[in-house]
């Protein structure tokens, strides 16, 4: 895990205890950033090219640095500015010196377009630090209080070891009752007094107090005006320079394997790049735009001293011209000669369809020499809950919980089979789809007319899956009177609902036609599929939250576009939970859906082009088109999909002794949070390949395991296991019995 960290102090409260300095205190195996009374450490590791540090003195220009450098020596002047970029930034640096400039005023959302996935800490003078997170939450920000300031980090995890914060059993109610909730969840963390900066925030600290502001507010999703071929087009532009980002600058060389494992460049070393080459349009999507990028023209010479050539004369920038339908694209003329390049690894798992039997294909339909394909074989070791079958406290820990824990195994065997830089597709379905609520949109416009394609559509669907009568009548009276109801319901009024619904236990399970199921999503709060096994007093605690959050003012924006943008931060956090448990040491893992400039060109498409049937794959054969990938044909992406629930019921029932073992006397039931004989009558009638389940209550499930299981590796790790100097924690004396 990689992360950055440091604090801010101020002058001491009025009437506050007075706290030890803590110049004492440092993380472990940092490297320093800043130094002085206010320093910033990177810990973990930080490839060279990823940390970029840029200085603005008054009366000099700026200078930039990248790479392992010296630390400035402390100044203690007020006009002298502060950048550090941490991550992947696709800015020259010409550009960080102009946005450090332009940062002299107050602006930083400019801070915040370049391509790539990244951190920025600007510091100006002596007592103000400004932190900004990126709009999906991939780049999370935490604070808590320390000293006589403010501690930060881009992990919870070391904060709480600083400060020996507890669990925040609340918090862990919220998450598994209604994850997507921003009411329920807050700016809270597991642990307690951390808080979470909200993603397009910026955490500003001046004299050790935090403010938080919105550097890029929600503004008017899918209503800009530009019409939809702008809207494609920016988008193309934004994906291209992003997935072209990370292939010009992914480091030469094959890096070392772990022991035991081989890849495509042998038992001897990792591809230089791969690609996630699954069953999804958007995977294949990554993978076509990676394989077409062209090599370099002048590829980077290795320094002896192991400097790191600066970005204006790097590889990223030194590309030949290029022609296109699309400014930035690679088609080209097809007797322009090309030079050799080296083979992108595509992992594949052979998987099945929904029949058991047929195996799934990939949707990449034409043949690309460059993609070298790995099929990976699916095995007893890769299922879900394979972790369980041994130590469940010997995996990693992950920052936060989340039930991305339970199919660690499948996704490291196919990033383990992938390249150093390996991108994946992850981000797709949340950053372009319409979510269901965004029905409820269309009728606060006015524009109840362009609900026909999308109800139409359900209606073919469950007409097909349930019956005329169903199809014809039931789906379109209950979905339109769904979109109607959340278009004029009051924003209290809804809340409170939903804190009825929680504490009545009324929960969907997921098992209903695909219309029932967007009726159940068009509401402003929606339990989660795990409320059902919660325990009275924490589903009590949870309906709480929400009535009091509905004394706060509503929010801004409408409720389809605040529910889309809620479930792209739960599922950025899910990503950021899997890097955690399976990213392999030297490896990064990409997700170029993810970046700020991809979720801004998509917050420019209409929301009627989201919501009709096949979006997401007609967008993304638009996008390759622009591209000049001309070749695919009309119904790419259309295909059946694997059949994920078969091997999760397949892993439970391999993993019934470890589960039986693990909720024998599970940590969530002593916290009071489950009702534990309601969870093990469930992963009994999951163990039984007869008993049917809904698929509401598989995901249910994997958010109670994934959390038991950090619990207990978050308790097996040893305190302060982050950091040097902290003092000796203080073990209170046993108090002596009272005799009478």
């Amino acid at each position: 895990m990689r992360w950055l960290t440091g604090w801010c102090t101020g002058a001491p409260r009025p009437g506050a205890p007075a706290h030890e300095p803590p110049g004492a205190v440092a993380p472990i195996a940092a490297r320093t950033l800043w130094t002085g009374p206010d320093p910033l450490w990177a810990v973990g590791d930080w490839r060279p090219e990823e940390i970029r540090l840029a200085v603005l003195r008054p009366g000099a220009a700026a200078s930039v640095t990248t790479g392992p450098t010296a630390p400035d020596a402390f100044e203690a002047n007020p006009a002298t500015l502060r950048l550090a970029v941490l991550g992947h930034c696709g800015a020259t640096d010409a550009e960080l010196a102009a946005g450090l400039a332009a940062a002299r005023g107050g602006a930083v959302r400019h801070l915040t377009g370049w391509p790539g996935s990244y951190t920025v800490v600007l510091r100006s003078g002596t007592r103000s630090t400004v932190l900004l997170t990126d709009l999906a939450g991939a780049r999370p920000v935490f604070h808590t209080p320390w000293g006589d300031g403010t501690a930060y980090a881009t992990a919870a995890l070391p904060l709480a070891d600083l400060v020996g914060a507890p669990l925040d059993t609340g918090h862990l109610a919220a998450r598994l009752a209604c994850p997507e909730a921003p009411e329920a969840l807050g700016t809270g963390t597991p642990y307690l007094g951390v808080r979470r900066v909200p993603p397009g925030h910026a955490l500003a600290v001046r004299s050790g107090r935090p403010y938080l502001t919105g550097y890029d507010g929600p503004g008017a999703e899918g209503a800009s005006g530009r019409g939809e071929a702008a809207a494609v087009r920016e988008l193309t532009r934004a994906l291209l320079e992003s997935v072209r980002f990370r292939v010009r600058t992914s480091p030469a060389g094959p890096a070392p394997l772990p022991s035991g494992s081989s890849g495509p460049s042998g038992p001897s070393g990792r591809a230089r790049l791969g690609v996630d080459l699954s069953y999804g349009t958007a995977s294949a999507t990554v993978a076509l735009l990676a394989a077409a990028v062209p090599p370099a023209a002048v590829p980077a010479a290795a320094d002896p001293a192991g400097a790191v050539a600066p970005y204006p004369s790097g590889p990223y920038r030194a590309v030949p011209a290029r022609t296109g339908a699309v400014k930035g694209s690679w088609a080209r003329a097809a007797a322009r000669p090309r030079t050799a390049s080296e083979p992108v690894a595509a992992v594949t798992f052979g998987e099945t369809t929904g029949a058991g039997t047929a195996p799934a294909a990939p949707v990449l339909a034409p043949d690309v020499p460059r993609l070298r394909r790995t099929v990976l074989a699916p095995g007893p070791d890769t299922l879900p809950y394979a972790d369980l079958r041994t130590d469940p406290t010997a995996g990693p820990l992950t920052d936060e919980p989340g039930p991305e824990l339970v199919t660690a195994a499948w996704a490291e065997a196919r990033f383990g089979a992938g390249g150093t830089d390996h991108l994946t597709g992850h981000g797709a379905r949340q950053v372009l789809d319409g979510h269901p609520a965004r029905l409820a949109d269309l009728v606060r416009a006015g524009r109840s007319r362009e609900l026909l394609s999308p109800v139409a559509a359900l209606a073919g669907a469950d007409r097909a899956a349930a019956g005329v009568l169903t199809g014809a009548l039931r789906t379109p009276l209950t979905v339109l009177r769904a979109a109607h109801r959340l278009a004029r319901i009051r924003y209290p009024d809804a809340l409170d609902d939903a804190a009825v619904r929680l504490t009545l236990r009324r929960t969907a399970d997921g098992a209903g036609t695909a219309g029932a199921r967007s009726a159940e999503d068009l509401a402003w709060v929606v339990p989660g599929p795990a409320a059902r096994w919660l325990s009275d007093e924490a589903l009590s605690a949870v309906a709480l939250r929400l009535r009091l959050a509905a004394r706060e003012p509503a929010p801004g924006d409408n409720p389809g576009a605040y529910r889309a943008r809620h479930a792209l931060h739960r599922h950025a956090r899910g990503f950021r939970t899997l890097v955690h448990a399976t990213e392999q040491p030297g490896q990064r893992l990409h997700a170029p859906f993810l970046d700020n400039q991809v979720v801004r060109a998509a917050r420019l498409l209409p929301d009627e082009v989201r919501l009709q049937p096949g979006a997401r794959p007609a967008l993304l054969h638009a996008v390759l088109a622009g591209a000049g990938r001309t070749d695919l044909p009309p119904d790419w992406g259309r295909g059946p999909r694997p059949d994920r629930a078969t091997s999760v019921r397949a892993g439970l029932r391999l993993a019934a002794d470890g589960l039986a073992e693990l909720f024998d006397a599970p940590l969530l039931a002593e916290a009071g949070l489950i009702d534990l004989p309601a969870v093990r009558a469930a992963l009994d009638r999951a163990a039984d390949p007869a008993a049917p389940l809904p698929p509401a209550a598989l995901a249910g499930l994997a958010d109670l395991v994934a959390t038991e299981l950090w619990l207990r590796r978050l308790r097996a790790r040893r305190h302060g296991a982050c950091w040097t100097g902290l003092p000796r924690p203080v073990h209170p004396a046993l108090s002596p019995p009272r005799l009478s």
